[in-house]
């Protein structure tokens, strides 16, 4: 039919469709304007009602200029809210199912790819030794273009790491911890340069707090991040408010991705609207720069071609779609991703872990009779309503958090099988499942404490300087 778009509607996403009908909207508004013949007019018309009608079938909207569809509908390409409440944007995650966020259904829609055993197997011959148990219990679970950066790593190619850290308040929790803990044992094992971006800039556009404050929870936040063991001659870390003013290779990238995102598609990917400052639409420019060697001349002497591997929870993922479409226009390589779950809040899965509430968390800086407070007070239990019935009928491992943050944080894999077991059959209470997490947590965060205290003002000034690490390129 002449009238009918030329591609099949049914093929595209809810934020494509979304765009084609702003696009559609604009070539007949210009075409009035323009005094173009009537019947070139008419066609016009009737190719945007087309599209509208196919946006409203897809998403179950009908369609407003400058509200792109909601995150809620993306999942499932068209599946409505009673059946699918799973919500995940870089600033939200929600979920109605006690376990927590359906990953598998998470990979269909962001089109990643599941960390298979095939992959993880490869790994392990790739590096010579077991792989980390993040790995092996599907805490890491999706990735893009691992296998390129295995690729590389076997042909002797170069490849970097990039991990970031949006510092919201002055102390971390232990779920903030999860992948500076994996970005470091990717670094040990495949001995590679780390850059880690605090994105102190992104919590005063989005927070409620002023400049001075947001570098200063980015200082506070390194020390944390310089406690988990990174080595300081192969790592640098950067506050976007330092070094953006100091790089131009960075600020280059900035303004290249710029150029190449329009104001409907990071609207439609980050949902912004007409009332949101402008900081927040610049900004996933600002972040998706580390994705490019260019942006640190300092460690890669100025050489553009050198891929990197971000580690992230997959919240974060929105960012580097957009920055591996706008790659090959710039002339660089794609970014590959590993994405991780979500910490649970203590309270359950159906949220993440926030900075602001203290319960939903065990922070960095709680004592041990804190921790044992809250996971005793209001971790959320698996467990029957009477011990006769778990006796009977076990418990929930599932939807327990304490087996939850035991999943991350116990290595042992034998162990953690065993109180599997024993919850399930009912042979473990949830009161002893829960002293074990308390005996788990207590000393981690101790120990984690005095590496802290360690790291002093000088320390994070050197790691923080733009400097040639120990690699050549």
């Amino acid at each position: 039919m002449a009238d009918s778009p030329n591609c099949d509607l049914k093929s595209l996403s809810p934020l494509q469709l979304f765009e084609k009908v702003t696009e559609q909207g604009d070539k007949v508004r210009a075409l009035k304007a323009g005094k173009a013949p009537k019947d070139e007019i008419d066609a016009a018309v009737r190719m945007l009602l087309s599209l509208k009608l196919s946006y409203k079938a897809t998403t179950g909207q009908d369609y407003q200029a400058g509200l792109p569809p909601k995150d809620l509908v993306l999942i499932n390409n068209g599946t409505t809210k009673e059946e699918d409440e799973d919500l995940v944007d870089p600033w939200n995650v929600q979920t109605s199912n006690a376990k927590g966020v359906d990953y598998d259904k998470l990979i269909v829609r962001f089109g990643s790819s599941k960390i298979d055993t095939d992959l993880i197997n490869r790994i392990e011959r790739a590096i010579g030794q077991k792989p980390h148990h993040f790995l092996r219990r599907g805490i890491f679970f999706s990735h893009r273009d691992m296998d390129q950066v295995l690729d590389a790593y076997e042909n002797k190619k170069p490849f970097y790491l990039y991990t970031g850290r949006g510092p919201s308040s002055q102390a971390m929790h232990v779920g903030h911890l999860i992948p500076f803990m994996f970005t470091k044992w990717l670094q040990e094992v495949f001995d590679v340069p780390l850059v880690i971006q605090l994105t102190d800039d992104e919590k005063y556009l989005w927070k409620d707090m002023t400049v001075e404050k947001a570098y200063e929870y980015a200082r506070e936040n390194a020390k944390d991040i310089i406690a988990c063991g990174f080595d300081i001659n192969k790592t640098f870390i950067f506050s976007d408010l330092d070094y953006l003013g100091t790089s131009a290779g960075f600020y280059k990238n900035i303004v290249k991705v710029q150029k190449h995102v329009t104001f409907n598609q990071v609207k439609g990917i980050f949902g912004f609207t007409d009332s949101d400052c402008i900081g927040k639409i610049s900004f996933p420019a600002i972040q998706a720069a580390p994705s490019f060697s260019s942006s640190f001349p300092q460690i890669f002497n100025g050489k553009e071609n050198i891929q990197c591997l971000i580690p992230c929870a997959i919240d974060q993922d929105p960012y580097f779609r957009m920055t591996r479409d706008v790659a090959p226009r710039i002339g660089q390589p794609k970014p590959a991703l590993l994405h991780s779950v979500f910490f649970p809040a203590l309270q359950g899965a159906q949220t993440k872990m926030s900075a602001s509430d203290p319960n939903s968390s065990i922070f960095l800086t709680d004592t041990p009779k804190q921790i044992k407070t809250k996971i005793n007070k209001h971790a959320f239990s698996g467990g029957r309503d009477t011990i006769e019935e778990h006796r009977k009928y076990g418990g929930n491992c599932d939807v327990d958090v304490s087996f939850m943050y035991l999943t991350f944080f116990l290595e042992d894999d034998d162990r953690l099988e065993q109180l599997k077991q024993a919850y399930t059959s009912g042979e473990l209470l949830t009161g002893e499942l829960k002293k074990v997490l308390i005996e788990t947590m207590q000393p981690l965060v101790a120990a984690h404490q005095e590496r802290r205290k360690q790291v002093t003002d000088e320390i994070v000034k050197q790691f923080m300087t733009p400097r040639k690490l120990a690699f050549e390129f």
